[in-house]
């Protein structure tokens, strides 16, 4: 009896995790799918901007002047080197009156081409639908919610998936022989198996990019001294919140720090170590063009000028795949090489970060990297599905349907560190855990039929 009850306990929270959780797996899953893809997706965004003549190439002074001409007003924040010889530059300006940034396409010729809203592109609409559910800073705590249940909706799965004495059949592989309810429980439960570790993987590797467990991450890295292991001070490349995190020259195209005004100056003016500006550099962009080509950095490869916190010019591959990424910073006067940084000098907990969010974007190693991740999504939302399904046919009418409490307390050791552990490594979790229990003591437990709606025997019983 005690094991059952244990047994149901596990049940109640796998059942009440999964039903909050559902349709934040269907979006994440889907939207996190297509986001894996983004090389080729923004490849075909610029489609009539590649394979262009090469007859006639300018410099890049004037594919960056004739940005700027095409939208007067306009200042540049940098330039990103074509992937081919015959693809179009791309100029990344901010236009007048902090109105909007535009990526303008120029030939190699130095003739416009065509301009792209870079708010509006599908990769841009698809991270903010993922990350933050387009509802800004409150839709990243949800998202970071929805995580922290679901790790705990595939632990507690796990358990009642455990074997038990069982045959491979229902557990490794569903029988398909069976149909019906039988056939779609050991559908569930044989993808949640097989899912199970890759969707571990790629929840705790997108716990970074979070609001509330992101900041956590950057407060213990400054606290730990992390921030000053490597000659860059510590900044991170990837985001928190939707937001950058870093004031550093355009750190991750922080475009509303950009449109702020000072992230770059205008063409042909320089800011020097002192604050002053010098209307006159030696060092065209050029010549930084021409030494970021001789790198041969991983594309995408972007040149921003001196402004800002930014004494020089700036050269960075902004490559998906993290530990491609190199970062060179050059003399605004002498055009000399003032510093270099790869992604081996970072710290260690930073590397661990790159690595994991190369790998949650699907671009550490190649397309094998995407279809394994095409593969976690399309058995995400079959876990999804499938668990619809499963409560709307046992769901009895004017009930939740929850499996029914019993008297069960988490006296496993195990058990109690598991959840201790999760209550200090996920804090929207332990949040949620604790709005759970009030809303139990203060509000269920005087709202009998409300009780007895969500499945308890009683209103002591407990979620």
């Amino acid at each position: 009896m005690e094991l059952t009850a244990f047994y149901r306990t596990i049940w109640r929270w796998h059942f009440y995790a999964g039903l909050f959780v559902m349709p934040f797996i269907l979006i994440l899953s889907l939207t996190g799918a297509f986001y894996l893809f983004k090389p080729q997706v923004e490849r075909w965004e610029e489609r009539a901007w590649t394979d262009l003549p090469t007859q006639g190439t300018v410099s890049p002074d004037r594919h960056r002047d004739a940005a700027l001409a095409a939208f007067p007003g306009a200042r540049f924040h940098s330039y990103r080197l074509p992937r081919q010889e015959s693809d179009a530059a791309a100029i990344h300006l901010a236009l007048p009156q902090g109105h909007a940034m535009r990526d303008v396409f120029v030939s190699p010729q130095g003739n416009v081409l065509g301009s792209l809203d870079p708010e509006t592109r599908l990769m841009a609409i698809d991270q903010k639908i993922h990350g933050q559910l387009l509802l800004g800073k409150r839709g990243s705590w949800l998202v970071e919610l929805a995580a922290s249940w679901a790790i705990v909706m595939i632990l507690t799965g796990l358990y009642l998936w455990w074997p038990r004495g069982r045959g491979l059949a229902g557990v490794v592989w569903p029988r398909f022989g069976l149909g019906g309810r039988a056939l779609l429980r050991d559908l569930h439960a044989v993808t949640g198996f097989w899912v199970a570790g890759l969707a571990l993987v790629l929840l705790t590797t997108g716990l970074p990019w979070a609001d509330v467990w992101g900041s956590a991450l950057k407060a213990v890295r400054a606290e730990m001294g992390w921030v000053a292991k490597y000659r860059n001070g510590g900044k991170q490349d990837w985001t928190i919140g939707g937001q950058a995190m870093d004031d550093g020259e355009h750190a991750g195209h922080d475009h509303t720090a950009m449109l702020a005004g000072g992230s770059a100056m205008p063409s042909g003016a320089h800011r020097m170590p002192d604050g002053s500006v010098m209307t006159m550099s030696p060092v065209s962009l050029s010549e930084i063009v021409a030494r970021a080509k001789a790198e041969h950095l991983a594309f995408p490869v972007i040149v921003s000028p001196p402004g800002g916190k930014a004494a020089g010019w700036s050269v960075k591959s902004e490559a998906q795949n993290r530990p491609l990424r190199v970062s060179i910073q050059y003399d605004a006067m002498t055009g000399a090489e003032v510093s270099r940084e790869t992604f081996a000098e970072k710290h260690v907990i930073d590397r661990v970060v790159g690595y994991g969010v190369a790998w949650h974007e699907g671009q550490l190693f190649g397309w094998v990297n995407q279809l394994i991740g095409v593969a976690t999504a399309l058995m995400l939302v079959t876990l999804a599905v499938s668990s619809f399904i499963m409560w709307r046919r046992r769901k009895p009418d004017g009930m939740l349907g929850a499996p029914p409490a019993l008297d069960a307390k988490l006296q496993s050791p195990l058990v109690k560190c598991l959840v201790a552990f999760l209550i200090v490594a996920l804090p929207m979790f332990a949040l949620s855990v604790v709005a759970i229990w009030l809303i139990d003591r203060i509000a269920i437990s005087r709202m009998p039929h409300f009780a007895r709606w969500l499945g308890r025997a009683s209103a002591a019983d407990g979620l």
